[in-house]
This record gives structure tokens, sequence and C-alpha cells, in this order.
């Protein structure tokens, strides 16, 4: 599989949720994974990737509740594709 075999599909994002998307497309390799299939992130590395993308630690408070919520549906999706 190629980049050409990805369809292109243009997602809005609303201003207020990029700091949290650009902070969950950087999490993308820190999932935590067992027997089940995935469980989540891993929450300790969030303040050292928010770090190298510039974004505040006193901002993680604002920002994680729209993480969780992309998490959340992360593992949703996930799951479907398990089944």
């Amino acid at each position: 599989m190629t980049l050409a075999d990805i369809a292109e599909d243009e997602v809005e994002i609303w201003p207020d949720a990029w700091p949290a998307f650009r902070l969950f497309d950087a999490m993308g390799t820190q999932w935590r994974v067992g027997p089940g299939g995935p469980s989540g992130l891993d929450y300790t590395v969030i303040p050292t990737t928010a770090a190298m993308l510039g974004i505040k630690r006193r901002d993680l408070l604002d920002i994680f509740p729209d993480l969780r919520v992309m998490e959340v549906e992360a593992l949703a999706v996930m799951a479907e594709s398990m089944e």
C-alpha cells in the first residue's frame, strides 16, 4: 500500500480543537496495547509530546478533554475493525 492508495478526504477541524488534534496526531505511536487490543493512549508521554509541539504545560488542562474525546472515538473505531 502506498499513499496513492489512500483516498484523500478533506476534514475540517475547528480552530479551538486544533491544538488537541495536533497532540493526538503526534501521539499516534503511543497506544497502550494488550492481548485484547488497544486500551488507550500512554498518558505519561503527553507532557513531553506537547512540549515538542510548543504546547505550554498550562494549556494541557484545556486540551486534555478534547484529546480524551478523540482517544475514545479512536478506540471505538479500532474495536469495530477487530470484530
